[in-house]
């Protein structure tokens, strides 16, 4: 294992550097600490010889950077589990700590070395963060929002009028473009990463003005914290783009019209496929009526031509799953499924697709040019795999073909990640 004065150097194998180029074979990656030197080449001064040097074999397999999930929920309060009452939802923020600190390791087994987090409750990702970042735990690296800041009538207003929105629900509702600055300085103020916005659930109301998007990411960006907005619907989608937005989540119901206007803004796309196509796949046993489902099916329809008029005006789109959301969205499973839907139904090819959850997604975690590549001076965030992604882009999902994780110059030890608490049911949590 490689720490700060070692080097590793991995030999042989196919590189896919997700910088841009072809698929090459591999004749040094050398890592020194956390960050990769060089890429070709044997630098002259390293000696495999070297008792010091850590040598990995990489014949018959595949390296590329670690995968990046640009939308995991961590703190939703899932899986639920037996015999502890406190696990239900999130109403204890310890034992909701302590849930999600454990669910990490099944995250990073998988291959995934980041990921971007956008919504939570408490401030329970922050503390997730940090305890990864200062080795506390193992686990990706996180990039996190608080709660979501929401209106009367958006996604995951559960909650009467009356009540308000309590600690333990994951919105945080503000009715005023001075209730919502307040939020977003408060947030700051707490360490988010980034501010969350939520627009109603299936885009169906737009629940948010522009006026008041404008105003939080004119507070937001003064602050120099980027913003992203849960927008399924056409108006909320545009709105949002010409206001600033830094990354839209899903946009499913944009048309033409409106993606001319995400392209021109300069704005980001996370489709977050995968979490429709599972609520398809388990039918009503995802907790979803018929009536529900139907409306899953026309989101689904809807996010092709997103995907593909995307493509061609420029617009990047990322890969972010919705993992964590509900029981049944289990950690460790789906991260990767986004690449095969974008080469399926979007018309990327398989190198695009790779790109978009590796270089692409390092924007929505704060490493942008310092993660999702495998090039000099780099953070050493690397994979490999028993079987090529180029030719079968499914090989990524679910960790099944990941033989080494390396994060931060260090080889995981992937035998002691994968805790044993499934889900014990499914249950509606939302989108």
């Amino acid at each position: 294992m490689a720490i700060n004065g070692t080097t590793t150097v991995i030999r042989n194998g196919t590189l896919i550097d997700a910088a841009g180029n072809p698929p090459v074979p591999n004749e040094a990656v050398v890592i020194e600490g956390n960050r990769i030197r060089s890429v070709g080449g044997l630098p002259p001064d390293v000696n495999l010889e070297d008792g010091e040097v850590n040598v990995i074999d990489a014949t018959g397999r595949w390296i590329m950077p670690g995968l990046i999930d640009a939308h995991c929920h961590l703190s939703f309060g899932n899986p639920p589990m037996v015999g502890v009452p406190t696990a239900k939802g999130t109403t204890s923020p310890e034992f909701s700590t302590l849930r999600a600190a454990r669910n990490l390791g099944r995250i990073l087994s998988s291959g995934v070395t980041s990921v971007a987090s956008p919504g939570g409750t408490w401030f329970i990702d922050i503390a997730l963060r940090d305890a990864v970042s200062s080795g506390l735990i193992q686990g990706p690296r996180i990039n996190c929002a608080g709660r979501f800041i929401s209106t009367y009538g958006s996604i995951l207003d559960n909650e009467p009028s009356w009540a308000g929105s309590p600690e333990h629900v994951l919105s945080k509702l503000c009715n005023s473009v001075d209730e919502m600055i307040t939020e977003v300085r408060r947030e700051c103020k707490h360490g988010v990463n980034f501010i969350k916005l939520a627009d109603s659930q299936f885009g169906e109301t737009q629940t948010i003005s522009k006026r008041e998007l404008e105003a939080v990411v004119g507070e937001a960006h003064r602050r120099n914290t980027p913003v992203t907005i849960h927008s399924r619907g056409s108006g909320s989608t545009r709105d949002a783009a010409q206001a600033g937005m830094d990354w839209i989540l899903h946009a499913d119901l944009a048309t033409e019209a409106d993606l001319d206007a995400v392209a021109e803004a300069g704005c980001r796309i996370v489709p977050t496929c995968t979490s429709l196509r599972r609520a398809l796949e388990l039918g009503v046993a995802s907790g979803r009526s018929e009536t529900e489902l139907d409306l899953v099916r026309h989101h689904i329809e809807a996010q092709g031509f997103v995907m593909e008029r995307s493509r061609e005006l420029g617009i990047k789109v990322l890969c972010g799953t919705d993992t964590g959301n509900a029981p049944s969205m289990p950690y460790g499973e789906l991260h990767a499924n986004e690449p095969e839907i974008l080469v399926k139904e979007g018309r990327y090819t398989p190198m695009e697709a790779i790109q978009s959850i590796t270089k692409e997604n390092a924007f929505v975690v704060g490493l942008e040019n310092q993660v999702g590549t495998i090039e000099e001076g780099r953070l050493a965030d690397i994979i490999l795999l028993d079987a090529d992604p180029i030719t079968d882009i499914s090989v990524l999902k679910a960790g099944r073909h990941v033989t080494m994780v390396i994060k931060d110059g260090v080889v995981v030890d992937r035998d002691n990640l994968s805790p044993n608490n499934e889900p014990l049911a499914f249950n509606q949590v939302g989108f």
